[in-house]
């Protein structure tokens, strides 16, 4: 262990082999740009899955409405119980490579096979045939997902200690994501026709083969140049209910679960929205690529505008529900333009909304790993594979109640596929685009203010923590 924390000093550039014995270190660029291609290829996954797999179901697959809502929220006690056992076994792994890395290498080219079956189209099977197949292999897709993406959003804590550089790794693991998100969305329709060629369960089938490769292929250079420096001391066996009775005690992490709650409601519920927003309320799909074309350049610089403003504030809780409130003033804005009779000012208002999100989306993920060490300060427990276990816990319950609650009400109003819809339907799905979400990105402020972790108390409790191991 060390024997004491930097405190307000930079430690000295180091190259790719990093000290052991020192976790407040500075991780090279090579690491970090390593750290953000896991994210592209996470994305390249699992927003390909958020944004364009209900609509496949629904349009594709002919799958009914309430099938897939009842789906979302079956997939979600599945969740509960992999979740949290992935994130003790990947704890308790020990290998050569650390304790989180070797899953992405194993981990990740066996999801990317599940994603292609994912898109599969069969809509010749009968009704109970199509529902059988989409519910087993979704579950094992989101088991496949679950054991790559806790042990890499555990990874960043495993990395280093210092609150700066957990801050600058979270800001390239945002900006890459904001990229992958904007590629896919733009290219992501077209592509499908191209591959296609007319016949959409062809282009689905082979645009998740290539994503799929695309998600193994980051995973593995992810693997690959990052290396695990905090080391967590051996310890006996800890019960379940221990481990919950800790979290409990947790008041930062409490709020880190809660705002991934609320995040993934309003995220995943909006991007499952998207397509269909621009199918049927606009009355083109191709304006979903010039959305998202339009709104890449500015998630990009918002994402990357979280350091400074951590700076300033000195608490990324408080830094996220100041992106969250401007998100959600934006949002609720959108609502009076639209695409096409008022182009300019849609486009610009979606802009800032983007911009604004991405610093959030930053933000949000910066705050977790400290959230471990206020944790192990308060009540000697370090268990960071368990804790982002409830973070991704959080964050999917709330994928599924956004999604099957979409879907749930487009199908009580009456959703027809690839047909014209009625005027409830239309005004579902606008108000699921803008005003709803916007009004759940204001809440997700309030939530997050209450965050009291800031960089000094932090520092702190990283020096108390290096004591006692001295001790």
């Amino acid at each position: 262990p060390t024997r004491g924390l930097h405190s307000g000093q930079d430690t000295q550039e180091r190259g790719t082999e990093m000290d052991q014995n020192n976790t407040d270190i500075r991780i090279p660029l090579i690491s970090k740009i390593a750290y953000g291609m896991g994210d592209v290829g996470c994305n390249f996954s699992w927003m390909f899955v958020g944004n364009f797999l209900m609509i496949f179901y629904t349009d594709v697959f002919g799958i009914s409405m309430s099938a897939v809502a009842a789906l979302m929220l079956f997939s979600r006690f599945w969740d509960a119980v992999n979740d949290p056992v992935i994130g003790a076994l990947s704890d308790k792994t020990h290998t050569r490579w650390g304790r989180y890395r070797p899953w992405l290498l194993i981990g990740a080219p066996l999801t990317a096979v599940v994603l292609a079956l994912s898109f599969w189209a069969h809509p010749e099977w009968p009704a109970a045939g199509k529902i059988t197949y989409m519910a087993v292999i979704y579950c094992v897709l989101v088991l496949g997902y679950t054991c790559v993406n806790i042990p890499y959003g555990t990874l960043c804590g495993a990395m280093t200690q210092n609150i700066e550089e957990r801050a600058k790794i979270n800001t390239f693991r945002s900006v890459s994501a904001m990229v992958a998100i904007g590629v896919i969305n733009i290219i992501t329709v077209p592509l499908i026709a191209s591959l296609g060629r007319g016949d959409e369960k062809r282009g689905y089938l082979l645009a998740a083969v290539l994503y799929g490769c695309i998600f193994a292929a980051c995973h593995i250079f992810c693997f690959a140049k990052t290396k695990e420096a905090v080391e967590i001391p051996e310890k006996r066996s800890v019960s379940l209910k221990t481990q919950l009775s800790a979290v409990m005690k947790n008041r930062p992490y409490l709020i880190a679960v809660a705002g991934q709650f609320l995040f993934g409601v309003t995220l995943y519920g909006r991007n499952a929205d998207a397509l269909y927003y621009f199918t049927y309320v606009e009355g083109n799909k191709a304006l979903f690529s010039t959305y998202s074309l339009c709104i890449i350049i500015p998630s990009i610089v918002g994402a990357a505008c979280f350091p400074p403003l951590f700076r300033l504030t000195g608490n990324k809780g408080r830094s996220a529900s100041m992106f969250a409130l401007l998100t959600g003033i934006c949002m609720i804005a959108l609502y009076f333009f639209s695409a096409g009779s008022s182009a300019v000012p849609f486009y610009a208002v979606s802009c800032l909304a983007q911009f604004f999100f991405s610093g959030f989306n930053t933000a949000i993920y910066a705050i977790i790993p400290d959230c471990v060490e206020y944790g192990e300060w308060k009540t000697g427990l370090r268990n960071d594979g368990f804790q982002y276990a409830f973070i991704s816990l959080g964050n999917k319950i709330g994928m599924a109640i956004g999604t099957s609650l979409l879907a749930a009400v487009l199908g009580a109003c009456g959703y027809a596929a690839n047909a014209r819809q009625n005027g409830m339907v239309l005004a579902v799905i606008k108000h699921g685009f803008t005003t709803i979400p916007g009004v759940l990105w204001v809440i997700t402020a309030a939530v997050l203010f209450f965050y009291r972790l800031n960089r000094r108390a932090y520092n702190q409790i990283v020096r108390e923590i290096r004591e006692r191991e001295t001790v």
